[in-house]
């Protein structure tokens, strides 16, 4: 079975907040996406969200930040590759002209209730990383994965303690044959707490009842990405997955209000 983590002892299933999730008016309607953004988390926890998840790029001079794409170009007012610029020349953008790039470091404490997701989205993101859980104790609290394998089992091998961590692409190629026990038992070993997947890899489908049922058989939780649709993220919920990861903060804390389960998706961490 695997190995179990503070991470996910909450009830499930769980809401998991994008990117901080979409900032909505008093209608529900879309207003602004200022993803990754103090903004946008801070939006989330206030509705009652205790997972969020991010991503992390380095500078140049190795500080963290939770960013998602390799340049500033497409979310903010500036240009330029993230891993050739200093931190202090990065600090100068801003997400859809008027947030700030928030570092790593920030957001776990500005929110120490929060579990953090956390996708590693470049090689030079993992020692600062590690050094950033070190330093400020948040071990516990996150789950890191990559849809690169190798800079996912780089950080494995890094990390000064058990973390939990979710499946890497080979991973997800492993619990879709894992009828055999043994495949299922070298996952858990590994520290594989959650398979955290898309429903489908461009035409090829990744989400089924037997994928559930193997993972459900490790120990593991299933969590499925990134879903807006409120339909979509019942029938999802009925096939037995443990957590959705949306851009659609509103619309998944409705759905789960209305199973009664949001007040346990809203407990505070720790």
């Amino acid at each position: 079975m695997a190995q179990r983590f503070s991470y996910l002892d909450s009830p499930t299933p769980i809401g998991l907040a994008h990117r901080g999730g979409w900032l909505t008016d008093a209608q529900g309607q879309i207003t602004t996406e200022l993803e990754n953004t103090a903004a946008a988390f801070q939006n989330a926890v206030d509705m009652g969200y205790r997972y969020l998840e991010t991503d992390v790029h380095a500078t140049r001079d190795g500080a963290l930040l939770a960013f998602h794409d390799a340049t500033l170009d497409r979310a903010t007012d500036r240009q330029g590759a993230i891993a050739e610029l200093s931190h202090a020349e990065v600090a100068r953008a801003r997400v859809g002209g008027t947030e700030p790039i928030p570092l790593l470091a920030e957001l776990l404490g500005a929110w120490p209730q929060v579990r953090f997701n956390i996708d590693i989205k470049a090689d030079a993101a993992v020692a600062p990383l590690c050094e950033v859980l070190r330093r400020t104790g948040a071990w516990d609290r996150v789950c890191v994965g990559s849809f690169n394998q190798r800079r996912l089992e780089r950080a494995r091998r890094m990390f000064d303690r058990p973390v939990a961590t979710s499946c890497g692409p080979i991973d997800v190629a492993r619990l879709r044959v894992a009828g055999v026990t043994r495949l299922l038992g070298w996952l858990a070993r590994r520290g594989v707490a959650c398979a955290q997947v898309p429903l489908w890899r461009g035409s090829f489908p990744v989400l089924s009842r037997d994928f559930i049922a193997a993972a459900h058989r490790a120990g593991m939780q299933v969590h499925v990405w990134t879903i807006n649709s409120p339909e979509l993220m019942r029938r999802l919920l009925d096939a037995g997955v443990d957590g959705i990861v949306s851009d659609n903060v509103t619309g998944l804390r409705r759905v789960l209000l209305e199973r009664g389960a949001w007040e346990t998706t809203a407990r505070p961490a720790g």
